[in-house]
């Protein structure tokens, strides 16, 4: 079990919650590991070890509507599986597409749930070792490895490599850090570049594609995505919708990341 809080007192009120809705469901957590939210990524640590055995491995598996998914407590800030994004990966499953672009992948979990729906997936992080873990979760999965890419590399720099080879994907999964330092040094900050990042995914995108818009950017919200999104598609010349996945009932409303899904026309 992973909490989440802010600072001490909703750290022990969430701790008391878990203990009173153990007691009336008769679960019971094997561990608790708790992940202090700062303002700063630079005040970001690993989760700590609050109650259970110290002596278990930080490493297990958990699933998620029939798909496995390793977690590691121990390798930093995320564990490797963002929960409040389970709604967008099942709607993903439901998509079926043939061909996905999965940027800012982390450790591929929507890669792996497409490729479970027979999708072939390209997968994108500036980290190797996350992609690794997104390799991983292929395995745990009994996904062959073949017919999927793993490219550690920056995104700004995929998307139009892709474009000029003619490449397009009939889904692709948008979701970037708010901050970040990609190839040569260069800043991303996504409330300045989001719409960047839009015009270069369409232009890879196949005809009725769909493409997740995601942030956890406190100053972003829903209805920012969706006007980033439709000046766009203004700007490309095409038509589009909007999809949202339904509220998760154990996130507050506000909390989590804000998402949404564009269908291209």
């Amino acid at each position: 079990m992973l909490i989440s809080f802010k600072d001490d007192a909703a750290r022990d009120g969430a701790l008391a919650g878990l203990h009173d809705w153990e007691v009336r469901t008769g679960f019971q957590s094997t561990r608790v590991f708790a992940r202090f939210l700062p303002r700063q990524n630079a005040e970001r640590g690993a989760p700590m070890l609050v109650a259970g055995d110290p002596a278990a491995p930080l490493s297990s598996v958990v699933t998620e509507a029939g798909v496995r998914y390793g977690v590691h407590f121990g390798t930093g800030y995320s564990s490797g599986l963002f929960v409040d994004q389970r709604e967008n990966r099942a709607h993903l499953r439901g998509i079926a597409p043939k061909r996905l672009l999965n940027t800012f992948a982390y450790t591929c979990s929507f890669s792996a749930a497409a490729a479970l729906a027979g999708a072939t997936t390209v997968s994108v992080d500036l980290s190797k070792k996350s992609l690794d873990r997104g390799r991983e979760n292929f395995l745990l999965n009994r996904l062959p490895l073949d017919g999927h890419r793993f490219l550690a590399d920056d995104v700004l720099d995929v998307l139009p490599r892709l474009e000029r080879r003619g490449e397009n994907f009939d889904a692709i999964i948008l979701d970037p850090p708010t901050f970040s330092l990609g190839n040569r040094g260069r800043r991303w900050n996504v409330e300045e570049q989001i719409g960047d990042l839009l015009h270069a995914a369409i232009g890879v995108a196949a005809p009725g594609a769909w493409i997740l818009v995601s942030t956890n950017c406190t100053r972003l919200d829903r209805a920012s995505l969706e006007r980033a999104a439709r000046f766009a598609l203004k700007t490309a010349r095409l038509g589009g919708s909007f999809f949202h996945a339904p509220p998760l009932p154990d996130f507050p409303h506000g909390e989590g990341a804000q998402t949404v899904w564009l269908h291209l026309k």
